[in-house]
């Protein structure tokens, strides 16, 4: 192909660049991309490079090009951005809602949340809302429903159609087109009109209360073509409707801000792992004294791939539901990114980069250690966290300030540091947030000398890791307890 026909299948854009190439001087030239047009195939990106070569000793000199064909690649590389991308998009949609709900403080409050935001989480058409009086349906619906909500208004719960079902038994139903509805519901249609509907018409229905419960109602979202609802989607979907069926018995009750809230910390506060060979550990929250709210205190504890225990506490800012959201994120992405960086500063170093990325509106301070079950090794890190403690069954104990940076979510770029230290036998790292060790009689080094105070003589008494975490969060429960308290005891046997 001659060097004109090259320049003509060359992006008109791109033909600068192309230019600059060919009679570039250099021994070997930058790399350059270019789109380039196939007859068959149509625009590939290639990505090339020129280097001058002299053919023997004083030969000719010779132009050499490599040309590498990054088409595919780019393509994986965008649709893995469109992806991730699409994820991120989704996991926001689904806090914001989750935040919501949790937030709501009257019926028409979650009546709000859930039809202005159910048919998007979800990719639907439209959302409806159904609750239970005396017996019968009451029902309200977004503009996105495809049939007169008047027609379900005051049908019976024993009416033989998948909406009263789904609301009586507790079972969800995900009904891909109304071909399937007419199969699974012979004898009776949910509303009028439904036959008159187009084929790939699709509906999910989810009880807002658990199976076995007390009927409170249902929400149900339309599809405008036919869908096939994968596993996770009905799992997701099941959780937001827990949520909201627990929204909507806590507003009954005149509790919903404290109960709401105090769910959801305790959703996303793990179960820890059991029968680590080696390992005693044991956590322990609780929120504020005042009851008022929540913050964004958390813990974690987990198995490493390479078999090593990772452990986690931190505060997030913030004392209401969205500090306990912001804090589920953190706690989640950590855990996330540990399965792949197994080095606690770098865990850190990339919690840090992901929140700055995302533009979070809070920060969060944390310390993870890693430690090894078999000779007690330990690394860790700290995001401008409180120290460790370090007790000993001698009744000792040490305040262990670890090496890092600052708090997650503030400061781009930055490169946490760790340290590397032995955790002895009938030995204890106790693990805190500031509430433990800081009050307004308190200052922190006399918080974390009493709590370093009590784990030593705990550990010398013989008592375990459960109750060396009574004894430290009881005295700050005791006293000076206005923020959220977590413990975190980690004792090798």
């Amino acid at each position: 192909m001659s060097l004109s026909e090259v320049v003509r299948r060359v992006h008109p854009d791109d033909r600068g660049a192309l230019r600059r190439l060919v009679r570039s001087t250099a021994a070997r030239s930058p790399w350059i991309r270019l789109r380039f047009l196939t007859e068959p195939d149509g625009w590939h990106l290639l990505v090339c490079r020129a280097r001058r070569l002299i053919l023997g000793s004083g030969g000719p000199e010779r132009v050499f090009g490599v040309i590498r064909d990054d088409t595919k690649r780019e393509a994986r590389r965008r649709r893995a951005k469109d992806t991730l991308s699409a994820e991120r998009q989704r996991a926001d949609e689904i806090a914001a809602f989750s935040s919501a709900v949790m937030a709501a403080v009257t019926e028409q409050e979650v009546r709000q949340v859930v039809l202005t935001r159910l048919a998007a989480t979800f990719g639907g058409a439209g959302a409806a809302l159904a609750f239970i009086t005396q017996g019968r349906l009451r029902v309200s619906s977004d503009a996105g429903i495809p049939i007169p909500v008047a027609a379900l208004q005051g049908l019976p719960l024993d009416a033989p159609s998948a909406l009263p079902y789904v609301i009586r038994t507790g079972e969800p139903q995900f009904i891909p087109n109304q071909e399937d509805y007419i199969r699974r519901w012979p004898h009776g249609a949910m509303v009028p009109y439904f036959d008159q509907l187009d084929s790939g018409f699709a509906i999910s229905i989810t009880s807002l209360s658990p199976i076995g419960d007390q009927p409170l109602g249902a929400w149900l979202v339309t599809y405008d073509s036919e869908h096939h609802s994968s596993p996770e989607e009905r799992a997701l979907m099941g959780t937001l409707a827990d949520l909201a069926g627990q929204a909507l018995k806590r507003v009954s009750l005149q509790e919903a801000r404290v109960e709401l809230a105090t769910a959801l910390q305790q959703t996303m506060l793990p179960t820890l792992p059991e029968h680590l060979p080696g390992l005693e550990v044991a956590a322990r929250y609780r929120p504020s004294r005042d009851g008022l709210d929540i913050g964004g205190d958390w813990y974690d504890a987990f198995v490493m791939p390479d078999g090593a225990v990772a452990l986690e506490i931190g505060d997030a800012q913030g004392q209401d539901v969205g500090a306990a959201a912001f804090m589920g994120q953190v706690r989640a992405s950590m855990r996330a990114i540990a399965a792949h960086e197994p080095d606690p500063a770098t865990v850190l170093t990339r919690t840090n980069e992901l929140l700055i990325t995302m533009e979070a509106a809070r920060f969060a301070s944390c310390t993870m250690v890693r430690i090894d079950p078999g000779d007690g090794r330990v690394t860790g890190a700290s995001a401008g966290h409180v120290p460790l403690l370090y007790a000993r069954d001698d009744g000792s104990h040490s305040i262990h300030e670890l090496p890092g940076g600052p708090v997650l979510g503030v400061v781009l770029g930055t490169e946490y540091g760790e340290e590397t230290f032995a955790l002895h036998e009938d030995s204890a790292l106790v693990m805190v947030t500031d509430g433990v060790v800081e009050g307004p009689g308190l200052t922190l080094e006399a918080g974390l000398e009493r709590a370093g105070t009590l784990a030593g003589a705990a550990l010398h008494e013989g008592l375990n890791a459960e109750e060396t975490a009574d004894r430290v969060l009881d005295a700050a429960v005791a006293v000076d307890h206005l923020d959220d308290v977590a413990v975190l005891v980690i004792r090798r046997a």
